[in-house]
């Protein structure tokens, strides 16, 4: 697979070891010749230990085969997440450290979640793009707030912060990307 191919999320074998991307940055040199360059951050399946990599846009990287169980998320175990299969009902526990950022995202029965499996064990997680979070603290709305485009800060019922519309108020629910952690509109 080409570097250029390659999204978050997909893992991948270097130097003998497999890694899940997590994040990647693209930068491509101005001037005549300039080739495009990759920057990816990767984390060792399983371990977690991060891996940054240069590379080109069409140098290889072998992908992995791993099977991808689609899961609804029961509960925490302490620092760790469970989720079980939707088809066999099957625990997936997965570490903090793998769920990463993604935890901000994770509410009780969330479901179309992607459990990534290696070898009988979990070692990735893919969440719906979009989830239904409460919003649980933002500032009252503005007189003549609407009129103008103004974001503002609120606090979501799993902890994590972004910025809503000014006509967004406490107890409401949002639709939120869990790619990039921006509002999508209201959820009812």
């Amino acid at each position: 697979m080409k570097a250029c191919d390659i999204k978050k999320g997909n893992v991948v074998e270097h130097n003998g070891g497999v890694y899940q991307i997590r994040d990647i940055e693209r930068s491509s040199p101005q001037g005549r010749g300039g080739n495009v360059k990759f920057r990816f951050t990767m984390y060792s399946v399983p371990g977690g230990n991060k891996l940054d990599l240069s590379v080109g846009g069409e140098d290889e990287l072998k992908e992995v085969d791993l099977a991808r169980r689609q899961a609804t998320f029961s509960y925490k175990d302490g620092d760790a997440f469970v989720f079980m299969d939707d088809e066999d009902f099957t625990p997936y526990m997965l570490d903090a450290d793998v769920v990463g950022d993604g935890a901000g995202y994770i509410t009780d029965g969330l479901s179309g979640c992607y459990v990534q499996v290696i070898d009988d064990a979990p070692v990735g997680l893919q969440l719906p793009t979009s989830v239904v979070l409460e919003v649980v603290e933002t500032p009252p709305e503005l007189k003549g707030g609407t009129a103008t485009k103004r974001p503002k800060p609120a606090r979501l019922n799993t902890g994590i912060e972004i910025q809503v519309p000014e006509y967004i108020a406490n107890g409401e629910r949002v639709w939120v990307n869990t790619t990039t952690g921006e509002f999508g509109g209201r959820a009812d």
